[in-house]
């Protein structure tokens, strides 16, 4: 286990680049696999978690080469078959789940391996709806967690509302439904992150989309995909980490460029803002642009709904502890199931740093500091949480540095991370 020291900057200035959005290329790669031709993609994640879902789409039987910036991904339906070996996903349950929804139409026994924080982490959300399609999937435990094998089948259309918000159980059934007969239906009364529904009409999918007071209906006819030149923007998720940075330290300006812009995807960026957080927020040609300066925050109440995926809490929380009262992030007990316990590692990371942090009942209740000149100096043990330690990361540089143990798994998601944050040294 790797050990990581970030020390204090004073100041924090100019641009952050970070990495294509990890969410849509994981499905431009498993879209492209299916879709009967050739496509391309440009500005693909550079994280593993994607390099994996990479080698999956090759074991499946579809082709991949790099040239340049560029993946050309040849596929098609009648290409696609069994795996000699097991289809291993690493830390990625984005990846895991999002591929069981391919599998599961695909004849054969299909074994789904992942790392010990995967391999923690329930599919049975997963497993329950595409069994309900056709495929027998078979997992350890109640929660149907990896090792996984899934048999392969002739599925059926079916109509499911999602329990709990999840964008990839949503996409595990969609990506199902495209072969399966008759037509599918998914309803979510939490509107989650759009991208599957949005690149399967971009590739010629037979879907519609409604939305209304009580959420999001999507209905799916079996399809035939064309392939497509997939063009993939900056990860508004990863941004986050700079923008906090930048208002936290001292007489600081930080941007962030060519970020996806969806509603589920910048959430985060409306928190802040009713923080008080000084932000120019600007959008060209579909893409948003964010540009950060150092500001003086208040606590706020974050609903879970407003960032449905959850995945900014924890440098949210570190925004908390350096703002003035009390923030509360009412309804987010999925924090539990995600890389490692979120919930409980947003609590010690909270303590590290000096701040008082509580659960009470599904909510995480911070007490700010009113600054993150109080922050003590970090030290935390990552858990195997590209998220956890990233944030620990950035509490450490605006305030007292910090000493973070498993840093290499933030490789998982964005390698170049500690190279972009110190190129923001003034």
């Amino acid at each position: 286990m790797s050990i990581v020291e970030v020390l204090p900057s004073p100041h924090l200035s100019g641009q952050a680049i970070v990495p294509g959005d990890k969410s849509i290329s994981h499905r431009a790669l498993l879209l492209s696999a299916l879709a009967e031709g050739t496509s391309s993609i440009s500005g693909i994640s550079s994280g593993d978690d994607v390099a994996r879902t990479a080698k999956v789409v090759t074991q499946l039987g579809a082709t991949v080469e790099r040239q340049g910036d560029v993946l050309i991904v040849a596929g098609g339906r009648s290409l696609l078959h069994e795996a000699s070996d097991p289809l291993d996903f690493g830390n990625s349950g984005t990846g895991m789940r999002l591929a069981m929804g391919i599998v599961a139409g695909i004849p054969g026994l299909h074994q789904l391996h992942g790392d010990h924080s995967l391999s923690s982490r329930p599919m049975d959300r997963v497993a329950r709806p595409l069994g309900h399609m056709g495929a027998h999937i078979i997992g350890q435990g109640e929660r149907c967690t990896a090792p996984l094998e899934i048999s392969g089948a002739a599925l059926e259309g079916i109509e499911f509302a999602v329990p709990v918000p999840s964008a990839q159980v949503k996409s595990a059934i969609l990506l199902a439904a495209l072969g399966a007969k008759g037509p599918t239906l998914v309803t979510e009364s939490v509107r989650t992150r759009p991208h599957t529904e949005e690149m399967i009409a971009e590739a010629g999918g037979h879907i519609s989309v409604t939305d209304g007071p009580d959420g999001r209906s999507i209905e799916l006819e079996p399809s035939e995909l064309a392939p497509r030149d997939w063009k993939v923007a900056a990860d508004p998720s990863q941004s986050a980490f700079f923008v906090v940075a930048a208002l936290l330290a001292t007489s600081s300006t930080v941007s962030v460029h060519d970020l996806y812009p969806d509603p589920t995807r910048i959430g985060f960026l409306s928190v802040l803002a009713r923080m008080g957080a000084s932000l120019e927020i600007e959008e060209h040609d579909g893409r948003l642009s964010v540009t950060a300066r150092s500001s003086e925050l208040m606590g706020t109440t974050i609903h879970g709904d407003e960032i449905p995926s959850l995945d900014e809490v924890p440098i949210l929380a570190v925004a908390a502890a350096a703002a003035e009262g009390t923030t509360r992030f009412v309804g987010v007990a999925e924090l539990r199931i995600k890389e490692s316990d979120r919930f409980d590692r947003t609590i010690d990371l909270m303590s590290s740093l000096g701040a008082s942090c509580s659960g009470e009942g599904d909510d995480l209740v911070v007490e700010g500091l009113g600054t993150a000149k109080r922050f003590s100096p970090v030290s935390f043990d990552a858990h195997e949480d590209h998220r956890m330690a990233m944030s620990a990361a950035i509490a450490g540089i605006v305030g007292g540095g910090a000493k973070v143990a498993g840093f290499e798994t933030v490789a998982s998601s964005f390698p170049g991370f500690l190279d972009v944050l110190g190129g923001l040294h003034d």
